[in-house]
């Protein structure tokens, strides 16, 4: 199908590896401000370069998001946060303190270098109620970030959440006949998504060549996209870089002034 049937696909960037960036200068960050690069100046690039909403994932760990950079960015930018987030306590409650437009819930291990593999609704929805209860008891609306498996999206239907995120990784991983493969996967989990009523999201390993392949997988609306905008960042700069992705992901849409 052509992306231009159902509207524009829109972007959120990840903005997680500006902050890795500066963390391996700064390792025992506190107060995030005069540190670089900044993660603030960052997003308002996104903004200015078109984004839809600004990715953030506050890690128990703390190895690159801090504190501090999401209540900056929340008071400082006009874009929607996508907070993406374990279910802990502790990031509940900051959760609740910095009522992001959504929240994202996903897997965490602390010897993964970014979040692989998607969360286990089915095997965790007992513990994973009362969290969804307390983000859409605040306004925040519920995703979860999620394998392309039908048991996971009626799971995640049945717990109350709003919108789901399809982890795109095997895609990205995967060549040749296998890529058409976990495509048509991708495509039947979003047909499935929507007939319950939620937002189908897609993140995970997209970049700017497999870009032409994800985007006309349907029925989606939003594309979760970091490393690899924050890289291309390097060479051009990251206000390009985002126009550069919107381009891509929406080729029939005029280009923004």
């Amino acid at each position: 199908m052509n992306a231009s049937t159902h509207g524009a696909l829109k972007l959120g960037v990840n903005i997680d590896h500006v902050a890795t960036l500066r963390q391996a200068r700064y390792p025992n960050l506190l107060d995030t401000h005069n540190c670089e690069p900044d993660v603030l100046t960052a997003a308002i690039a996104c903004q200015n370069g078109g984004a839809d909403s600004i990715t953030i994932h506050l890690r128990s760990d703390r190895r690159h998001i801090q504190d501090a950079d999401v209540f900056r960015l929340k008071e400082h930018i006009h874009l929607p946060l996508n907070f993406e987030m374990g279910n802990t306590p502790e990031i509940l409650a900051i959760a609740l303190r910095l009522l992001p437009r959504e929240a994202c819930l996903v897997p965490e291990s602390r010897k993964e270098i970014t979040t692989e593999g998607g969360l286990d609704v089915v095997g965790q929805s007992s513990e994973l109620r009362d969290t969804v209860m307390a983000l859409r008891g605040a306004g925040i609306r519920v995703s979860m970030f999620i394998e392309p498996e039908i048991k996971q999206i009626e799971a995640s239907a049945k717990l109350g959440a709003e919108m789901i995120e399809l982890h795109t990784g095997a895609f990205a991983n995967a060549m040749g006949a296998n890529q058409t493969q976990e495509l048509e996967r991708l495509e039947s989990a979003a047909r499935e998504a929507h007939a319950f009523g939620l937002q189908v999201n897609a993140g995970h390993g997209i970049n700017y060549s497999n870009i032409a392949l994800i985007r006309d997988v349907r029925p989606l609306s939003d594309l979760n996209i970091g490393h690899s905008i924050v890289s291309r960042a390097l060479f051009i700069g990251m206000e390009a870089a985002v126009s550069e992705m919107l381009a891509l992901m929406n080729p029939s849409q005029p280009p923004q002034e």
